[in-house]
C-alpha cells in the first residue's frame, strides 16, 4: 500500500477511526478513575505529634513503615518493634534522615509470648509514657506453622501476642491519657482515658502476602501480583486509615469504633456481640498466662 493509498483509506474510514479512538481513550479514562477511586481517601489531619511516644509493631516494611515516617515527620518519637533487626535498623534510620526526629528500634518476635514479655519489660524502663500503639505486624495465608508456644502461626502472631503487649504497656498508655491503641478491639478500656480502634486499611500490595504461593497455585499467585499492581492500594495510601484513627481530633472519644477508609464503618455482627467477645477475652488471658487481668 503506498502512502497516497494509505491517506485514501484513512478518510474513508475516518468515522471507524474516530470511534475507536474515543472508545479506547474513554476506556483508559475510566481505567484511571477506577485507579483513583480504589485508592482510597487520605489522612487530612494535620495534628502535630512533638513530644508523644509512638510505638509501631512489624514497620520496617509496607504500612508500618509508611505510618511509621507520617508521623515521625509530625513530630513523634516512634519506637519500631520488629523481628528482624537489620531492616528495622535501615528503616529507622532512612525515617531519621528525612524527619530529623528521633527513631528508636527494640527486637519483637510475636510468635513467641516469651519474646513479648521480654520486650515490654524493655519498654516499662526506656518508655515510661507511650500515647499510641499500633499493633500493624501481621501474617496471612503461611503455612501450618506454630509459634513458639505451640499455637498456629496467625492465632499466635496476629492475635495473642499482640494482645499481650498491649495488656503489659497498658499502665504506660494509662498513665499518658488520652492515649489511643489502634487495631485492638477489647472491652478493657472503658474510662480508662485510652481510646481503641479496630481498622481495615483496604486491601493493600504488601509483603504480608509473601506466603501466598505455598496456598494457591502458581497461575493464582501470578494473576494476584498482576492485577494488584493496579486494583490495590499503594503502601502509602494503604497506611492512611492508620494514620486517622492514630491522630484525627474528631475521633478521639471514639472508642471500640471500626474504620476503613478513613471512616468508620459497620462491623460483621459477631464482631460486636457481647457474648463472642467476653469469651475471646477470657480465652485469650488464659492462653497468654495473664490470670484475670483487672483493668
Amino acid at each position: 500500500m503506498t502512502w497516497t493509498d494509505f491517506v485514501g483509506w484513512m478518510d474513508e474510514n475516518k468515522i471507524i477511526l474516530i470511534a475507536v479512538t474515543c472508545t479506547v481513550v474513554g476506556a483508559g479514562g475510566c481505567l484511571v478513575a477506577l485507579r483513583v477511586w480504589l485508592q482510597g481517601p487520605s489522612c487530612r489531619s494535620k495534628a502535630r505529634l512533638n513530644g508523644k511516644t509512638v510505638v509501631i509493631t512489624g514497620c520496617n516494611t509496607g504500612i508500618g513503615k509508611e505510618t511509621a515516617r507520617d508521623l515521625s515527620s509530625r513530630g513523634a518519637r516512634v519506637v519500631m518493634l520488629c523481628r528482624d533487626l537489620q531492616k528495622a535498623k535501615l528503616a529507622a534510620e532512612e525515617i531519621h534522615k528525612e524527619t530529623g526526629n528521633a527513631v528508636v528500634v527494640y527486637p519483637l518476635d510475636l510468635a513467641s509470648l516469651q519474646s513479648v514479655r521480654e520486650t515490654a519489660a524493655k519498654l516499662k524502663d526506656a518508655e515510661p509514657r507511650i500515647h499510641i500503639l499500633i499493633n500493624n505486624a501481621g501474617v496471612m495465608m503461611c503455612p501450618r506453622w506454630e509459634t513458639k508456644d505451640g499455637f498456629e502461626m496467625q492465632l499466635g502472631t496476629n492475635h495473642l501476642g499482640h494482645f499481650l503487649l498491649t495488656m503489659l504497656l497498658l499502665d504506660q498508655l494509662k498513665a499518658s491519657a488520652p492515649s489511643r491503641i489502634i487495631n485492638v478491639s477489647s472491652i478493657a478500656h472503658t474510662r480508662s482515658g485510652v481510646t481503641t480502634y479496630s481498622l481495615h486499611p483496604g486491601v493493600v500490595q504488601t509483603d504480608l502476602g509473601r506466603h501466598i504461593h505455598q496456598s494457591v497455585n502458581e497461575f493464582i499467585h501470578w494473576a494476584f501480583h498482576f492485577f494488584g499492581n493496579f486494583f490495590f492500594k499503594t503502601v502509602k495510601k494503604g497506611a492512611q486509615t492508620t494514620i486517622y484513627c492514630a491522630i484525627d481530633e474528631r475521633i478521639a472519644t471514639h472508642t471500640g469504633k471500626y474504620y476503613s477508609d478513613c471512616a468508620e464503618k459497620e462491623p460483621h455482627p459477631r464482631g460486636i456481640c457481647d457474648e463472642d467477645a467476653r469469651r475471646l477475652w477470657d480465652t485469650s488471658l488464659q492462653l497468654v498466662e495473664l490470670g484475670q487481668y483487672n483493668v
